[in-house]
Order: structure tokens, then C-alpha cells, then sequence
């Protein structure tokens, strides 16, 4: 049977490390995922991917590859030496690796169990950390997903499952997936919230970035303020500065009491990159009033 190469699958060295190998996986798991690639035959590519890193992700399953993979490919294996066997008992698909892993490892056998086809939650995203039969990954939140909460789909190899997420979940909270694990363990998904620039959480409090016109922060005025129940009108008091924090009481995060913390305002002024004529000139009239020290 065909010897299969599997650092040349990965685009690796064969004296890659750990690391490398792992990088080398998700960029391509990522490209060939089958929920994801269009590509012909991205479904038989992710299985020779996923099979490569099973072998070279297990420091174990690695060296045996490295001492006697060839022997294998070429027909003339006959089975591990005395005492270098034991990789019996695989949990997986059969279907799911190719005759040439069946062949070394032996009826796709393997010390610590495996998941077979997308044995890795890291191929449709994070990674997977392995306990026994149960398996952990993170679940990557918007503030807005998680603050309203409700279903989300995610990939786990070839399955799709829709999650139920509660409103108000928290960072590093955990949703358990019963019987999604490997060999009938559970999966257990590790909420991760995604703040960005303009809009952040600490603690209980919600901190967004509000533009204002500077004529507004100079008289006075309303501003739309986007908050995790829609955009609101805020008053902004005269003389406004750039980097003062203006409070909407309530317009945070859900807290177990049912009340919530607050959101504040970091004001941002802005000034008009393309004025019109008018705007112009009464920016130049403002100009001649200004005092210079």
C-alpha cells in the first residue's frame, strides 16, 4: 500500500515542532474544513489532514510513524517488534483513516483513545483540550450574542450541533454538551466574550465610545448611543471634553440579583473631515475668536 507522508501533508519538516505542526493543522484545517472549503475533495483532504496530525500531535504515535511508517507503506510490515505494540482499542470511524494507518497502528489503535474524523474542536475553530473522554473548547461570544444569548451553530469535524446559550452568560463560564465528547464523553464549551475597541466589559459595566460633533460638545446637544438594547438618545452637557465618561445608569451587564451594572460613555470629539462652504466659514469665524496665549 502507498506510504503516506504525513509531514509533507502538513507542509512540516520532520523535525518540526510541536508548535509548527500545530499551526501548520489549523491553517489547514481551516482552508479545508468541509463546512467551509469549496474546493473538490475537501472532504477527503480534511480526513488526510486530520490524520496526519493525529499521528504527529502524539509524541508516542510520532516515533512509532518515524521508526517503522516506511515498512509499512512498502508491503512489508510485519507488526510491531515484542513490547512495541499496544496501540489496540481506537474509538473512531473505521472509514474515517486510511488503509495505511490501519496498517501500522493497527485497526486504528492508539494508547489515550481517539475521536477519529475532526478529532480536534480546533478544526472549525479553538482547540480542543483533551480529559479523558470528555473533551473542553472555547465558544468565542459577541457582548450582543452573549448578552442576549439563544442558539449558535458550531462545527465539530463533520457535525453540525446547535448550542443554547443562556442570556447573560459570562466570560469562562461553561456549557456542557452531553455525549459530544469522545466515546460518549461530554463536551464542555469555555465561554470566551469578544470585546472590541468601541465597545468593552469590566466587571459589570459596559464602556462604549460615543463620537461628538464638536460644535455639540462646545452648546451642548443629543447623541445616538449604541447600547446592548439598541441605540439610545444621550444629552450632552455643555463644554463637553474629549475623554469624559458620562454614565447611563442600568445599561450594563445582567447580574444574578436581576439588576444591572451601568454603561459609560467615553466621549470621542470629532470635527468634520469634508465641511461644506458654510461649515467653513463659520469654523473661520469660530477661529478669530479664539484667544491665542
Amino acid at each position: 500500500m502507498a506510504y503516506k507522508d504525513y509531514y509533507k501533508i502538513l507542509g512540516v519538516s520532520k523535525n518540526a515542532s510541536e508548535d509548527e505542526i500545530k499551526k501548520a493543522f489549523k491553517k489547514l484545517a481551516r482552508k479545508y474544513h468541509p463546512d467551509v472549503s469549496k474546493e473538490p475533495g475537501a472532504e477527503e483532504r480534511f480526513k488526510e489532514i486530520n490524520e496526519a496530525y493525529t499521528v504527529l500531535s502524539d509524541p508516542e504515535k510520532r516515533r512509532f510513524y518515524d521508526t517503522y511508517g516506511t515498512a509499512a507503506g512498502s508491503g512489508q510490515w510485519q507488526g510491531p517488534p515484542p513490547g512495541q505494540g499496544g496501540f489496540g482499542g481506537f474509538g473512531g470511524n473505521v472509514g474515517d483513516f486510511s488503509d495505511f494507518f490501519q496498517q501500522l497502528f493497527g485497526n486504528l489503535g492508539g494508547r489515550g483513545g481517539f475521536g477519529g474524523f475532526g478529532d480536534l474542536f480546533d478544526a472549525a475553530g479553538p482547540g480542543a483540550r483533551r480529559m479523558g473522554a470528555d473533551l473542553e473548547a472555547e465558544l468565542p461570544l459577541t457582548l450582543e450574542e452573549a448578552y442576549r444569548g439563544g442558539e449558535k451553530t458550531i462545527s465539530i469535524g463533520a457535525e453540525r450541533i446547535t448550542v443554547r446559550i443562556p442570556p447573560g452568560v459570562r466570560e469562562g463560564q461553561k456549557i456542557r454538551l452531553a455525549g459530544k465528547g469522545r466515546a460518549g464523553g461530554d463536551l464542555y464549551l469555555h465561554i470566551k466574550l469578544q470585546s472590541r475597541p468601541e465597545m468593552r466589559l469590566e466587571g459589570d459595566d459596559l464602556y462604549t465610545v460615543v463620537e461628538v460633533p464638536a460644535p455639540i460638545a462646545v452648546v451642548g446637544g443629543k447623541v445616538r448611543v449604541q447600547t446592548l438594547d439598541g441605540p439610545v438618545e444621550m444629552t450632552i452637557p455643555k463644554r463637553t471634553q474629549a475623554g469624559r465618561k458620562l454614565r447611563l445608569s442600568g445599561k450594563g451587564w445582567p447580574r444574578k440579583d436581576k439588576s444591572r451594572g451601568d454603561q459609560y460613555a467615553e466621549i470621542r470629539i470629532t470635527i468634520p473631515t469634508h465641511p461644506g462652504p458654510e461649515e467653513e466659514r463659520l469654523y473661520a469665524e469660530l477661529a478669530k475668536l479664539v484667544r491665542v496665549s
